[in-house]
């Protein structure tokens, strides 16, 4: 029962003509779970450009979960606030952009998402590290701390 009479990945055959065991994709198929149809959702684009909406509700859990990814993958470089002084910045690595100048702060949230799945500049891209519900939560926590660093004293009131 040790050795079964299976064929395990990338294991040569002598079944099939090529030699290998592990068959090619067919042509025009799509695994199962694989099917990204939803452009807005999986390249953070709208018609090709880059899209001015999230593809969900914002939510708390969204939120939360945006906060711990971004601590995770971004906030050694761009640090806790978003300035760009991340502890991998003071040991000499380039200093990203802060996310609070004009030009981010006027982004539209595709281009954060598009960064984040293939990069941008010195930045290498996090699409296998981060999965794009967790990029858009990322995104949505990014906002947040815009708002938090730009906020004016009428939106503390209620």
């Amino acid at each position: 029962m040790h050795d079964q009479p299976k064929y395990e990945p990338l294991e040569a055959s002598a079944f099939f003509r090529d030699g290998q065991a592990s068959r090619p994709l067919v042509e025009g198929t799509v695994a199962r779970g694989q099917l990204r149809e939803d452009e807005h959702f999986y390249t953070g684009k709208v018609n090709g450009q880059p899209a001015t909406t999230f593809p969900g509700p914002i939510t708390r859990e969204l939120m939360d979960r945006g906060q711990q990814r971004y601590d995770i993958y971004c906030a050694p470089c761009h640090d806790r606030v978003g300035r760009g002084e991340g502890m991998i910045v003071k040991r000499g690595y380039r200093q990203p952009q802060s996310f609070h100048i004009d030009r981010l702060r006027d982004a539209p949230p595709g281009h954060f998402f598009d960064a984040i799945t293939n990069g941008f500049g010195a930045m290498p891209d996090f699409r296998a590290q981060i999965r794009p519900e967790d990029r858009w939560a990322v995104v949505a926590y990014i906002r947040a701390l815009q708002l938090s660093q730009h906020a004016s004293e009428s939106d503390t009131k209620r």
